[in-house]
């Protein structure tokens, strides 16, 4: 008991709160966006129909030359972000390892929170674990582009379907691996974006609570209520 009052003193009551505050918001997005496309069509559900659509098309052309290359194309994304990662991950354990002449430097920023060493460690541990929580999307996402290309390597010629209900059930099963992969892509995005939310803890808890609310809400608007998901829905 004596150890974990020990270890909620690091921080103020706000610091707890603002992190709490974080996390809460983090995971709460995440399921209140998956339940939300469900009534209303977000971006990624919009064009997770036009990649079943895609993938139905592919099935009549006998020449699949295009279709390799766009999965190719889609699959550049997550690897770029995911070697871009990468090197962030490294410069923060750089970091980690010059602490105190890294805590010296941001001092001298104007409106930073003067804090410890140990609680500036423990903000650069955020930043860490939330793009290792990036890599890791990035590099399923990756993974399921691969997936989906092996699919459409092994679909039929296009006469070599039983029945139309057999290529319509091929085309979901493709655009269902597809529209996975794009899924884990964008939770990779959404951890980018709200590494933001974690740089404004470096000011105060009341910033890092609301640089939280404001990334939420930049990202509900571009999943909810964006130009291109009007552009998406029209002829759907």
């Amino acid at each position: 008991m004596q150890g974990l009052r020990n270890a909620f003193g690091l921080l103020p009551w706000t610091d707890w709160v603002a992190l709490a505050w974080f996390v809460g918001a983090w995971v709460g997005y995440a399921q209140f966006a998956r339940r939300r496309a469900e009534q209303r069509p977000s971006v990624l559900a919009a064009t997770n129909r036009i990649r079943r659509e895609w993938m139905l098309q592919a099935t009549y052309r006998d020449v699949r030359v295009v279709d390799g290359v766009v999965v190719q194309n889609l699959s550049a994304s997550p690897s770029f972000f995911a070697s871009t990662t990468i090197l962030i991950i490294g410069g923060l354990l750089a970091v980690l390892g010059t602490t105190e002449k890294t805590t010296d430097l941001v001092r001298e920023i104007p409106f930073v929170a003067r804090t410890s060493m140990l609680v500036f460690d423990l903000k650069i541990g955020l930043l860490l674990l939330v793009f290792i929580y990036a890599f890791f999307r990035f590099t399923w996402s990756l993974r399921q582009y691969s997936f989906g290309a092996i699919l459409v390597g092994a679909a039929p010629a296009a006469g070599g379907f039983a029945s139309e209900d057999e290529r319509a059930r091929f085309a979901e099963r493709a655009g269902a691996v597809m529209g996975l992969a794009a899924e884990t892509f964008n939770d990779g995005l959404r951890a980018y974006y709200l590494s933001f939310a974690v740089v404004a803890w470096f000011f105060s808890a009341w910033a890092f609570i609301g640089a939280t609310v404001l990334v939420v809400g930049v990202l509900y608007r571009r999943e909810f209520h964006s130009d291109v998901l009007a552009a998406l829905r029209e002829g759907l």
